[in-house]
């Protein structure tokens, strides 16, 4: 016990919390920004078991908010790298990799498994799925988001406590993630930590957690405000009822006739409409190319013009595609405006 000494010390964890530290099961649900600061606090806090679960491979443009990886990580799936880190500073947890893509049809099965769910996502879609998942399997969630210089934190599903939906029972039409509007690395570092000390609240049943209110944050004018959160039981209600509701936003494209290839993620919003769509994520690229025409001109997009720059780039020096063009504007200068 010599290497949880100080904290066994504290009144609040004592040698019998931290026997509920090593008996519990936390699943973090996305290994990015939030989610590296929040995994090196449990493992050094001594949580039992941890699951890290992303598709993504770590990226250059991760380094500097993704502190648990380095240079050395770049092109390996995250949750196998974070594992290697997460390993070397604690050989007592276990850790279970999870390389997939959180959906409909894995959520529950995986939930069950688990304790505490933490939200380390970055997009609306997979927050309204982890609600709706943590609702039917009776599992508490630790929620943070980001936007720009501004934060949220909030416990959802805790004890008969409001949801997600109860918050934000509609969703917005388009993400905004830091690709496009970027992020100083310190900002999901805060929250990422800060998601860590819910959870160990919650497995320690001891302090006042963030259940029914909602805490925002602004680095940049050191300000911070709580505001309650009012529960909604028509929301909750209609999960029970219907099961996970996914969110889809159907939109139409400005030229049907044009070849097009989407190179975002599958769960990203809106969905352009049409048989002349592509879906290859961009992670899929060198293994799913031969999908790609290569007779006719194909606008490739994402959400902000980025990945998809990077597309075409790869795939015109790795197989000599020359009929690939850049949507410079994202997706949303390809659509139909709504009126």
């Amino acid at each position: 016990m010599n290497r949880y000494d100080r904290q066994i010390q504290l009144d609040e964890v004592g040698p019998m919390g931290q026997d509920k530290l090593r008996n519990a099961k936390v699943l973090i649900v996305g290994v990015g920004g939030l989610g590296c600061p929040a995994a090196l606090y449990l493992v050094g806090a001594g949580v039992g078991k941890i699951g890290l679960m992303d598709h993504d491979k770590v990226d250059l443009t991760n380094l500097h908010r993704q502190v648990l990886f380095q240079e050395s990580d770049v092109g390996k799936p995250k949750a196998r790298a974070a594992k290697e880190h997460l390993s070397a500073r604690n050989s007592n947890v276990v850790f279970e990799v999870i390389k997939e893509a959180l959906t409909v049809s894995n959520a529950l099965s995986i939930f069950k498994n688990y304790d505490i769910i933490l939200d380390g996502t970055d997009n609306f879609e997979t927050k309204y799925l982890i609600n709706d998942a943590c609702v039917l399997s009776n599992k508490p969630w630790i929620y943070a988001s980001i936007y720009k210089n501004e934060g949220q934190l909030s416990v959802f599903n805790y004890k008969n406590g409001p949801s997600y939906r109860c918050l934000f029972p509609k969703t917005t039409r388009q993400n905004i993630s830091c690709e496009a509007t970027g992020v100083l690395g310190v900002l999901p570092g805060i929250l990422g930590t800060l998601q860590a000390a819910e959870a160990l609240k919650l497995i320690l049943e001891r302090g006042e957690v963030l259940s029914g209110t909602l805490k925002l944050f602004n680095i940049m004018l050191g300000t911070e405000q709580t505001i309650n959160i009012k529960k909604r039981p028509e929301e909750i209600e209609a999960i029970q009822q219907n099961g996970i509701l996914p969110i889809k936003i159907e939109c139409a494209l400005k030229n049907e006739q044009q070849w097009y290839l989407d190179v975002r993620e599958i769960f990203e919003q809106p969905k352009p409409k049409g048989n002349n769509v592509i879906h290859i994520p961009l992670g899929d690229i060198l293994s799913r190319y031969r999908e790609i025409p290569e007779d006719i001109e194909v606008l490739v997009f994402c959400q902000s013009g980025k990945r998809s720059k990077n597309a075409v780039d790869l795939l015109k020096r790795e197989f000599g595609f020359n009929n690939l063009k850049n949507v410079e504007g994202g997706i949303e200068s390809i659509i139909e405006v709504e009126k």
